[in-house]
């Protein structure tokens, strides 16, 4: 395990993804966001994924210097065409105009297609309750080509992890932000298990006969994914693949040759509405916090040490990795190494 100063990484991410070809404002914006997500401790979503954002420039399914753009808007609603660049700018260019729109008419919903892997959801929903936003995002049609998820009593591999957030503003730091994927486990965290040599988490995987599964190996070539709560996480799975793909209509702007056979079809929808929209908003965030101590306060189960807030996880992350340090994973240091060997750069000390 490598422990790394957020600057020097913040450093190296910029100058790989320079490197790579991506121009200035998109560098900075992916490596903010990988950093956030690292900072955050959803290491799955940070420079995890960097070896992989440079392999599709390589191969041209990203385009690292293009910009999304408007191809239909009203004042409460907008159609983004991301142009296959990196998702993360896609998806903050996305979120900041539907806060924009929200800002003057009080609710928005936004939508995009032709992008890359977004990166951790919550990043957005966050971006929306610092502005005193509720925000919900839907992200879906990664199963069209290369599905790894089961429906509730099947067998046979037909959706994905179709990711979910919501966020709610509170005061200061205590926004409640909900981002996971509506499989057991996200496929990336099996990919990890499998490099340190873990047993996949109980319930998250089947076979091809539909029996359970411990071995991640077999991720996603034998086993597939299952949903998360049976048929109720299969449910969200299902309504986050209507709102996220089929209503923003991203399969019409799917290309063969962009995007690779998981993003090629990605659709996400993002809504937004103002937290004031029916009350004062010091009257919402003292009702909210109330309801968050309200629950803080209850006594925890065994093998808890507390009661958490959706966010809380993410807040105590940011607060120790920021004073430490970021864990980078040997293997996934090695292949930054590799990287910045590539392109020539000095790695931090």
């Amino acid at each position: 395990m490598v422990n790394i100063n957020e600057h020097d990484l913040y450093k190296l991410t910029y100058q790989i993804l320079i490197s790579a070809g991506a121009d200035e404002r998109n560098a900075k914006r992916v490596s903010e966001a990988l950093l956030s997500a690292n900072l955050s401790g959803v290491d799955t979503h940070g420079v995890f994924h960097l070896p992989r954002y440079i392999k599709e420039i390589d191969e041209q399914l990203l385009v690292p210097t293009a910009w999304p753009e408007i191809i239909n808007e009203n004042q409460n609603s907008a159609l983004i065409k991301g142009n296959w660049t990196f998702g993360h700018v896609i998806a903050k260019f996305s979120m900041d105009l539907a806060i924009s729109k929200a800002s003057s008419h009080q609710i928005a919903v936004v939508s995009f297609m032709q992008s890359s892997h977004i990166g951790r959801l919550g990043e957005y929903a966050e971006m929306a309750a610092r502005v005193n936003m509720i925000s919900q995002i839907w992200a879906s049609g990664y199963g069209v080509e290369q599905p790894v998820a089961v429906p509730f009593g099947g067998r046979d591999s037909i959706l994905h992890t179709n990711p979910i957030s919501i966020g709610i503003p509170g005061i200061g730091e205590s926004n409640m932000i909900m981002d996971f994927a509506t499989t057991t486990v996200a496929g990336s965290k099996l990919r990890i298990a499998h490099q340190r040599g873990e047993p996949a988490p109980d319930g998250s995987l089947v076979d091809d006969q539909g029996n359970p599964t411990k071995d991640p190996s077999t991720y996603p070539e034998r086993a597939r994914l299952t949903p998360f709560g049976a048929h109720k996480g299969y449910s969200l799975m299902l309504a986050n693949e209507f709102i996220g793909r089929i209503f923003s209509g991203s399969d019409d702007y799917s290309e063969n040759d962009k995007g690779g056979p998981i993003m090629r079809h990605q659709g996400v929808t993002m809504i937004v509405m103002k937290a004031d929209l029916f009350q004062p908003i010091d009257e919402f965030q003292t009702k909210s916090s109330n309801l968050q101590k309200l629950v803080r306060s209850v006594n925890p189960a065994s093998g808890f040490d507390s009661v958490k807030i959706p966010g809380d996880i993410e807040n105590n992350f940011r607060k120790e990795r920021k004073l430490n340090g970021i864990p980078i994973p040997d293997e996934q240091w090695e292949s930054i190494k590799n990287l910045a060997e590539r392109f020539a750069l000095e790695l931090p000390v």
